[in-house]
């Protein structure tokens, strides 16, 4: 796998898959975040596409013949839409449009993407995944919800096993069968057979077999499911409280990702001159006055927290 190649990091949050999946034309589509790993609580989500599941890459596991648990099927990797992972930070956004792309019938993804998928049809899983990679449209879409940073990091380099590197995959159900979609692996991974209905109940076993594979102390793992927007259940059953709420779902979203885009260092830094600096202009015995108020403070605050010791607050925990 390459370096970056123009590919930014981006985080397991279900408001930044949402409108990623938007900006990139689809539509009727959202992800809710599953904290409870329980098929009933992934079902209670509605018509499920599929899940995205972050965890922590083992950078020390070396390559098998055979998958840990499954079976590799490379017919599916022919017959069905499986790009290779030719280049770093992109694996979130592939993961995703591995569920969408093998559900172009189910979902309107809208024409960029179906182009995608008719230009790349035919093409082997390393040759998809470079296809991929050099995507305009696909990469500009995924930056745009990238973390601005005041500080660029241009080094490249190999992770090692002290590194905490973390990768996304997908899974999804197709042609009555139970797909995990890895495009660090060589082809999907078969788990057995699977319909729409009995998708909750296959998956979760799965997922929960792959936890149990790290330390029980482990506990960096976040699922997200893609789902039917939820609003237009909500239309259907009448309920405008449950729609009011989905829409202020959607504003809350919408503002965090705008505060993605921006960074806020120099604006703080400025603030904060700003502060200093009328302090100073009251003169030097005003400023030490304000150092010495805001001690009084600090000090005032650790004491109040030593006297609620022994009935910790779920703020201080």
């Amino acid at each position: 796998m390459s370096a970056s190649g123009g590919w930014n990091t981006i985080e397991s949050d279900a408001g930044v898959f949402t409108y990623l999946v938007d900006n990139l034309g689809v539509k009727d589509v959202q992800f809710e975040e599953i904290v409870s790993l329980d098929a009933t609580s992934l079902r209670q989500r509605g018509p499920v596409y599929g899940v995205i599941f972050l965890f922590k890459y083992p950078t020390g596991e070396k390559p098998q013949e055979t998958p840990l648990d499954g079976s590799y099927d490379y017919a599916a990797a022919e017959n069905h839409f499986f790009a290779a992972q030719t280049i770093q930070n992109a694996c979130g956004t592939q993961a995703l449009l591995s569920v969408l792309l093998n559900k172009a019938e189910a979902i309107n993804i809208g024409p960029q993407l179906r182009e995608f998928v008719e230009f790349t049809g035919a093409f082997p899983a390393d040759l998809r995944g470079e296809a991929l990679s050099n995507s305009e449209l696909i990469r500009d879409v995924h930056n745009s919800f990238a973390r601005a940073s005041p500080f660029a990091d241009e080094a490249q380099r190999t992770a090692t096993e002290e590194d905490d590197v973390y990768h996304f995959i997908a899974y999804t159900y197709m042609n009555g069968t139970l797909y995990e979609l890895d495009g660090l692996k060589p082809a999907p991974i078969s788990h057995g057979s699977c319909s729409p209905d009995d998708f909750p109940d296959k998956v979760i076993p799965v997922l929960q077999r792959r936890i149990e594979r790290y330390p029980a102390h482990e506990i960096r793992f976040n699922l997200m499911a893609m789902v039917q927007d939820v609003r237009i259940r909500a239309r259907e059953v009448g309920d405008q409280e449950w729609l009011y709420q989905e829409e202020q779902k959607r504003n809350v979203w919408q503002w965090e990702n705008a505060l993605r885009r921006h960074n806020f260092i120099g604006f703080i830094g400025e603030m904060l001159k700003g502060l200093v600096g009328s302090k100073l202009q009251a003169g030097e015995a005003k400023y030490s006055e304000w150092i010495e108020e805001a001690k009084q403070k600090t000090n005032t605050r650790l004491e109040d927290r030593q006297k609620q010791k022994g009935g910790a607050s779920e703020e201080d925990l």
